[in-house]
């Protein structure tokens, strides 16, 4: 969420013969590793059509949990295997993402046990007024006057937040916690105008700035990364993967997720030590924390079960998202590969957008480089859109030829390792299990 406001047209040029040649691979399954259709809710209706298979569809604030809920529960994947099957005109491409945008951060209060009884509001008070002037006095960068903090809207406490994204996660096993992050160049908008408020589109959905002036007030980074890591540790606990805003703020995001990590990084196994073990006897880039489970697949099956069984390994909680996707990233080379450094115990993902990569000219010149650093089975595509449909998949096509013309891939061998690194950030449940669970010689009254 780092482009244009909600509901701005992006004007473009179709490739000539793109769409009456059929020469991209649309049925090797596309996948929007991040975008925001419920920003514009009639957008959604064009789902079903369109090219793209997958859109990870991100949640950013209050007014839209509720609406990529709806939206999953209408248009979801359902079954992971849908991404192995020729589906490209099938109606449900929706996987669903939770998460507290860093944009709308200062909307919530910290009352969480890590914050140590610090919380900036309290709702028991008999003088909500000023607990409201209070807490956004602490978390804005300089302190707003009566009238803007009268604008705001009341604060949410971040637990009761975090209770229902759990919920929510729970109720949909594909979901991803996203957009969260950290940015130091956003300001918060202006208070709406009387004649703002009766000219606005009511098709996009409220809390957005949606063209409003800039007011000279940002949210404090350490608020900002209280919300940002109390949403990363949700998302280590339950196993889920994170989709992360970072803008103007690279270091410090790098910081505040390695803090997560601390104490948990890999083994780094020098090539002699490698050398002196016998060749796979030891996976060196295995991390600790996982161990192999042959029952958990089974849980439902009552009585005996094949003799032959597939190899799980099971999710052991952990402070940090075993998967994050570093979303339309735009920091530098040198930035991503403290990411790729070995002993980092997530698995890193960097996706890449047309409208935020290529918007500036600053952007377009260091994408070759950026795109040739990421190895291959860690780049992911977006497109970063607020509305579904056609432009979403123009936009979609586009980066995907950009990368693989970088990458020197053919777009056949570029959509299948992009296809196959979406899948390996999401991977519950694998396709591979899903395929075994068909293949197994079962007894008839066993058969799932």
């Amino acid at each position: 969420m780092c482009g244009p406001s909600e509901g701005q047209s992006r004007s473009h040029e179709r490739r000539s013969g793109t769409d009456d040649d059929g020469d991209f691979p649309w049925d090797l399954g596309v996948c929007d590793a991040h975008c925001h259709p419920t920003d514009t809710m009639t957008s959604i209706e064009s789902i079903s059509s369109m090219r793209a298979r997958v859109l990870t569809a991100m949640s950013t604030r209050s007014q839209d949990q509720g609406l990529v809920a709806s939206v999953a529960a209408e248009h979801g994947i359902r079954d992971r295997s849908a991404l192995v099957s020729d589906c490209q005109e099938a109606p449900r491409k929706i996987v669903p993402a939770f998460g507290w945008h860093p944009w709308f951060s200062h909307q919530l209060f910290d009352d969480t046990a890590g914050n140590g009884g610090n919380s900036t509001y309290d709702p028991s008070s008999s003088s909500l007024a000023e607990q409201k002037a209070k807490h956004y006095e602490a978390v804005l960068s300089s302190s707003p006057d009566a009238k803007f903090v009268a604008s705001l809207p009341d604060p949410k406490p971040l637990s009761g937040f975090l209770a229902e994204t759990r919920q929510r996660l729970e109720e949909n096993p594909l979901a991803l916690i996203g957009e969260v992050g950290l940015d130091k160049a956003f300001r918060l908008p202006s208070a709406w105008k009387e004649d703002e408020q009766q000219e606005r589109d009511e098709g996009l959905t409220p809390g957005g700035r949606e063209g409003r002036l800039l007011s000279p007030y940002h949210v404090k980074m350490p608020h900002q990364t209280q919300i940002l890591t109390a949403q990363l540790r949700l998302a280590g606990e339950l196993g889920r993967a994170a989709s992360v805003h970072g803008v103007q703020a690279h270091g410090v995001l790098f910081d505040a997720i390695s803090a997560l990590w601390k104490g948990h990084e890999k083994e780094v196994v020098s090539r002699r030590k490698q050398k002196m073990v016998a060749k796979g006897a030891e996976d060196f880039s295995s991390s600790s924390e996982e161990e192999e489970d042959e029952d958990d697949i089974w849980a439902e099956i009552n009585g005996q079960a094949p003799a032959v069984k597939p190899r799980q390994k099971k999710y052991k909680p952990k402070p940090f998202p075993p998967r994050i996707c570093l979303h339309s990233f735009s920091g530098s080379a040198q930035v991503m590969k403290q990411y790729l450094h070995p002993a980092v115990p997530a698995t890193m993902y960097f996706s890449f957008s047309t409208v935020i990569n290529l918007a500036t000219a600053g952007g377009k010149d260091k994408f070759p480089e950026l795109v040739k650093t990421c190895p291959d089975d860690r780049i992911l595509v977006e497109s970063d859109l607020h509305t579904a449909g056609e432009d979403m998949d123009y936009y979609l096509e586009d980066i995907c030829r950009k990368i693989c013309e970088i990458k020197k891939w053919t777009l056949q061998e570029g959509i299948e390792k992009l296809r196959n690194n979406y899948e390996e950030l999401n991977p519950q449940p694998r396709c591979r299990d899903a395929e075994l669970l068909l293949s197994v010689d079962w007894p008839d009254d066993k058969i799932p």
